[in-house]
């Protein structure tokens, strides 16, 4: 089982925050929620703080981050258990630090972008959650 966290950040105006996987990477070229693996100890909310500092150069708190929906994934050998939040709080602009690009979007434009088997269904949940 390999275990993961993401966020939809939520900025001002409804819209969410994907990141284009690199070059080099499985699933290249695809857009997806920012997050990454949960490391042994770690809770998936120290994770994903974790991650958004490796990966966006953003800061934020547990308190920030609200529980919102998991995917179930086959990954190969692997079987993925996604994790997602929803955060409408951080300190910094996100970056691409990690990723190819950056793109905030409406929850409705997600249908329209190549995204990984994981991320697709929590598209619709983001819909009517936002």
């Amino acid at each position: 089982m390999l275990m993961v966290t993401a966020v939809a950040l939520i900025d001002a105006d409804g819209r969410v925050l994907v990141q284009q996987r690199p070059e080099g990477k499985p699933m290249a070229g695809l857009w997806e929620f920012p997050g990454g693996k949960i490391e042994p100890g770690e809770t998936p909310e120290a994770a994903l703080i974790r991650e958004l500092r490796e990966e966006l150069a953003i800061e934020t708190q547990t308190a920030c981050l609200a529980p919102a929906a998991f995917a179930s994934e086959p990954l190969g050998e692997r079987h993925l258990l996604l994790l997602l939040y929803i955060c409408r709080k951080w300190r910094g602009i996100p970056q691409a630090v990690e990723a190819q690009a950056l793109k905030w979007v409406r929850p409705v434009e997600l249908h329209n972008l190549p995204m990984p088997p994981a991320d697709k269904p929590l598209i619709g949940l983001l819909d009517a959650l936002i």
